[in-house]
């Protein structure tokens, strides 16, 4: 498993609950070291002690180069990072290429005839598995390969769970290659051995182009998704309606469902951002632009901006801003306190990677707000992707964002958060304003306890 990222962690030590043998390959000192005593670097539920114990039974271990792990292997499957291009939106497969070259200088012929089996585990633009086997062909003629795509579709905060009970597992093969049969043959053995719960009926088998766009496809779809219920919350509080109310009817249809229609302050992380950027790109390159994908990334970064211009204009309530024309009336010291409870891009996980708190807090400290920052995983990675700024201060603890709060702000549904009840609320917090931009409180219970509650996709009363 050629990298120790989110997706070759957390496949490496599925693939090896499993029974398969793995070897993760992490060329950074730094992430190797940590993972050879265990130490995670990354935040996902149960993944440390699932590692930990496949570690113990001898069927996981790490390793820093290619050429130590690979004697003996059948399979390379490569989990390296694919981000976007900056200023392109194209996704950046320079890792992907290095590691095709590594293969080609280290990789030996398996015995028998077989061929090693090269699985595509990271989220590549349509064609890249022909360009693969193209060039591993150019590098080593002699070399007997096989490239399948094998996309990932692991939500952050459960993607263990997604790894041994998925909906399905996409396989892309070129069927007209002479090892197409037996690399077919070998990912059913590997996803559905005697210690798997998966059945045959689990695997999609199809082309490899089918595969890329596959992935591509399925996060497009529900990134619109998202947005689509986030403008209808916008139009239940022009209207009157209730965005929970709507959005079950809507989700009863089983044509329509109910997952990812829960309104928030817009999609994030590590995948919808990218491979939004990346399908819109690779269709105007061929010539078939997706208007709708196009749409969709331009009003999820329209949703950050206009949801900090909201906070600003509920916290111009309480003082005036310092980019208000009054500002120089306002008292010394007399910035807005504002609580913001998640950084992360969503509940069960530490990742900050496209947050909508990223764009949201630097609006609001422009604007002159004091910001006390609160997540109960994600403070190092918002430090390091915050920094130290004027207005900024990171809590050491719930409680400690909340003591000075005027107003809170929700951005992430962490299970701590919706625990507290509109009474410690009140008493943890000197204000009574509250911006809930996940819905995770009762409107009722809120206003009976004192606060002015705004949430998304119903009318303040």
């Amino acid at each position: 498993m050629i990298g120790g990222g989110y997706v070759g962690l957390v496949s490496g030590a599925c693939l090896a609950a499993f029974g398969a043998e793995v070897t993760v390959i992490e060329q950074d000192r730094a992430r190797l070291a940590r993972l050879q005593v265990g130490d995670m670097p990354i935040y996902e539920p149960g993944l440390a002690a699932l590692l930990e114990r496949q570690r113990i039974a001898g069927r996981l271990a790490f390793c820093g180069h290619l050429a130590e792990a690979l004697p003996g292997r059948e399979a390379v499957f490569i989990a390296v990072g694919t981000p976007a291009r900056r200023g392109s939106g194209h996704a950046d497969l320079r890792y992907v290429s290095q590691v095709v070259e590594e293969l080609a200088r280290c990789a030996e012929n398996l015995p028998d005839g077989r061929e090693l089996l090269v699985v595509m585990k990271s989220t590549v633009p349509v064609g890249t598995g022909r360009d693969v086997a193209r060039k591993l062909a150019e590098l080593r003629p002699d070399l007997r390969f096989t490239v399948a795509s094998n996309p990932e579709f692991l939500r952050e905060g459960e993607a263990i769970n997604d790894f041994m009970q998925p909906d399905r597992v996409v396989i892309g093969l070129d069927g007209q290659r002479p090892g197409a049969e037996s690399a077919r043959a070998f990912l059913t053995r590997l996803y559905c051995s005697a210690t798997s719960s998966l059945t045959p009926d689990r695997l999609a088998f199809m082309g490899l182009e089918s595969a890329e766009l596959t992935k591509y496809a399925a996060n497009a779809f529900l990134a619109l998704k998202v947005t689509f219920i986030n403008e209808m919350a916008d139009l239940c509080e022009a209207s009157g309606g209730v965005i929970e109310e709507v959005a079950r009817g809507m989700g009863l249809d089983p044509r329509i469902g109910a997952a990812f229609l829960q309104p928030g302050p817009g999609y994030g992380g590590s995948c919808f951002p990218k491979d939004t950027r990346a399908l819109a790109t690779t269709a105007r390159q061929k010539g078939t632009p997706m208007q709708l994908v196009e749409t969709t990334i331009a009003t999820n970064e329209a949703r950050k901006r206009r949801l900090a211009e909201r906070i600003l204009t509920l916290a111009a309530t309480l003082r005036p801003l310092s980019s208000d024309p009054d500002a120089a009336e306002r008292p010394q010291n007399g910035e807005v306190q504002i609580a913001v409870l998640g950084l992360a891009f969503k509940a069960g996980t530490d990742d900050m990677r496209d947050a909508p708190a990223l764009t949201i807090l630097p609006l609001l400290l422009e604007a002159g707000a004091r910001l006390h920052l609160y997540d109960p995983q994600a403070m190092a990675q918002a430090r390091a992707q915050l920094g130290q700024r004027e207005g900024l201060r990171f809590a050491a603890s719930l409680e400690d964002a909340l003591a000075q709060a005027e107003l809170v702000v929700v951005l992430t549904e962490w299970p701590l958060f919706r625990a507290l009840t509109p009474q410690t609320l009140a008493r943890l917090m000197p204000g009574r304003l509250v911006i809930d931009c996940r819905n995770l409180w009762s409107p009722e219970e809120m206003r009976a306890a004192g606060f002015t509650y705004h949430r998304l996709g119903r009318r303040i009363d």
